[in-house]
């Protein structure tokens, strides 16, 4: 199966070129649905590394992976865009989609806005004074190695930037030659009171509530051994209390902040969480790349290379992945409109889950 080889049609070709103009000699409006396809490539698969997933308004799938743009199914046929067809790039980071349907497509290269027709690149603006909170406004990770994430008003994406964190000099200290931001956005959540909040890289939580910036920092939700893990997901569940990275905890966040040497710091109770699997108790969960909700409720939790694991609050469950004798290594899990459950995976594809175990994406 090689998901790089397009499967292209000469005849659909050749049909636009020789009726694209009606017996007057003037162009014929095409339907909205042939502008669609007047763009992109249609091929018989995904690639095998997709990152992210997204199911449109109108019920259509978005795949995103790591060097060849986005694949759009519409339930019949898959369609890839690249930088060929405007995409403004091929790695993909982020698929949302406002309100009137357009999807941006957030790359390493920028923020490509797609209206069904063509792309067009946001224009970009750095400003670190546009921290504003409109219930409009879209939020993407910033450009990789910056400082903060971008706030997109509807017209400029402005790359904003955090205050200095109270561990940036220690952090520096220890790691002068450093070539990444401890800053560097690595998720954005907005929770069910509307407060954004980013998970970075090294320096914890911070949650922006439209007046001010607060941090969380625990080490341990950061560094797995000696490695930085980084806050790689924030979910809040139906009881209102947060997961954040790993399940040993949960946390109640309380309404007040304090406040030291100006710095706003998260108030919270941290509560007893899943901790350990129940079939060995010697054996600590794993860190979890993504999260999220079923329509029941449960919490359901991707991890990088030990399957996924559905929480209901009682029991817990495992959905170990195997690609034959290759272990599927994990980037994202999310829920569609029809809550249906899908995973990113690095190495399989896009899978979805069957109401027993996952399953391949394939085109039928």
């Amino acid at each position: 199966m090689n998901p790089k080889t397009p499967y292209l049609l000469p005849f659909l070709c050749c049909f636009f070129l020789l009726y694209s103009c009606n017996g007057n000699g003037q162009t014929e409006d095409l339907s909205a649905n042939q502008k669609q396809q007047a763009i992109g490539t249609t091929v018989a698969e995904i690639d095998t590394c997709i990152f992210i997933i997204h199911q449109d308004q109108h019920l259509n799938y978005w795949f995103g992976g790591d060097g060849e743009g986005v694949f759009k199914f519409n339930g019949d046929s898959i369609v890839q865009y690249t930088t060929k067809d405007g995409l403004c790039g091929d790695r993909v980071r982020e698929i949302k989609e406002d309100k009137a349907g357009n999807i941006y497509i957030n790359t390493l290269n920028g923020v490509s806005k797609y209206d069904g027709h063509t792309f067009e690149t946001l224009p970009f603006r750095e400003n670190e004074d546009g921290w504003e909170l409109k219930p409009n406004d879209m939020w993407f990770k910033g450009v990789p190695g910056s400082n903060g994430p971008c706030r997109y008003d509807g017209e400029v994406l402005h790359q904003l930037e955090f205050p200095k964190h109270y561990l940036a000099d220690d952090f520096f200290r220890r790691h002068p030659n450093v070539s990444y931001s401890p800053y560097e956005v690595y998720t954005i959540y907005t929770d069910m009171s509307g407060d954004v909040w980013f998970g970075t890289s090294n320096f914890g939580l911070c949650r922006f509530d439209g007046e001010k910036l607060s941090w969380m920092y625990e080490k341990h939700l950061t560094d797995i051994a000696d490695a930085s893990f980084g806050i790689r997901s924030i979910i809040e569940d139906y009881n209102g209390l947060f997961w954040i990275c790993n399940t040993n905890y949960r946390f109640d966040m309380l309404d007040s902040d304090s406040i030291a040497d100006q710095t706003h710091f998260m108030q919270y109770n941290r509560l007893e969480g899943v901790g350990y699997l129940k079939e060995n108790q010697e054996t600590e969960f794993p860190y979890f790349m993504s999260a999220t909700l079923d329509a029941e409720g449960d919490l359901w939790m991707a991890t990088y290379n030990d399957g996924v694991y559905r929480y209901d609050y009682q029991e817990l469950y495992h959905y170990p992945l195997m690609d034959g004798d290759q272990i599927i290594t994990l980037f994202s899990i999310y829920k569609d409109r029809e809550d249906n459950l899908w995973l990113g995976s690095h190495n399989a594809g896009a899978l979805k889950f069957n109401g027993t175990n996952f399953e391949q994406f394939e085109l039928q």
